[in-house]
């Protein structure tokens, strides 16, 4: 049997730090926020995945995850999340290894564009300054933003995930205990 860790040490104080992180990296895409509270998730989740998802998801938000028994047991708990099996079906999609194809996850529609997913990608490493050229709304002329770990065809994924626009699918990417977003709204080409 395996034992559940912990969650936010204050459950109320950290979920208020980490929506405001993540308010702040979905209104000024490509910034670097540090995710609220000290967390010791199950691997392979890092603490800046499992703060955002202990943070938005809940009983109304149907997750998918790739992270295995433990993390989604955590999550479970945590949360109270409901897991569906397939990527299309999920509000939320974590991805902690290969994510599944930003086109086959929910685009939302014409009428409810907000019905489009959230994938939350774990990456190996952000920095600001240098890599993908961000524009976009948020973005004053132009940020950099390099994404260690992002997996192969992300970049022409997003092309694609941009060309639906109002719909589509918003990313937020998390290393180690920070993270930063990537709404449908950004253009990103090649650093």
């Amino acid at each position: 049997m395996t034992m559940l860790t912990a969650g936010f040490a204050d459950p109320v104080l950290d979920a208020q730090a980490t929506f405001r992180a993540v308010l702040e990296a979905v209104s000024r895409p490509g910034r670097i926020q540090r995710a609220g509270g000290a967390l010791n998730p199950p691997a392979p989740l890092n603490q800046a995945a499992a703060a955002v998802l202990l943070t938005l998801a809940d009983a109304d938000t149907p997750l998918w995850l790739d992270g295995g028994s433990a993390a989604e047991a955590w999550l479970r708990f945590h949360c109270g999340a409901p897991v569906v099996a397939q990527p299309g079906a999920a509000a939320f999609a974590l991805a902690t290894g290969m994510p599944p194809a930003l086109a086959a996850l929910a685009q939302g529609t014409e009428e409810e564009p907000q019905g489009g997913a959230t994938l939350v990608l774990q990456v190996s490493d952000l920095a600001e300054g240098e890599g993908w050229h961000l524009t976009g709304p948020g973005i004053e002329h132009e940020h950099r933003l390099r994404v260690t770990g992002a997996p192969e065809g992300f970049l022409s994924a997003w092309v694609a995930n941009r060309a639906g626009f109002p719909c589509g699918v918003d990313v937020v990417l998390c290393a180690g205990d920070r993270l930063t977003a990537l709404p449908r709204t950004v253009m990103i080409a090649e650093g």
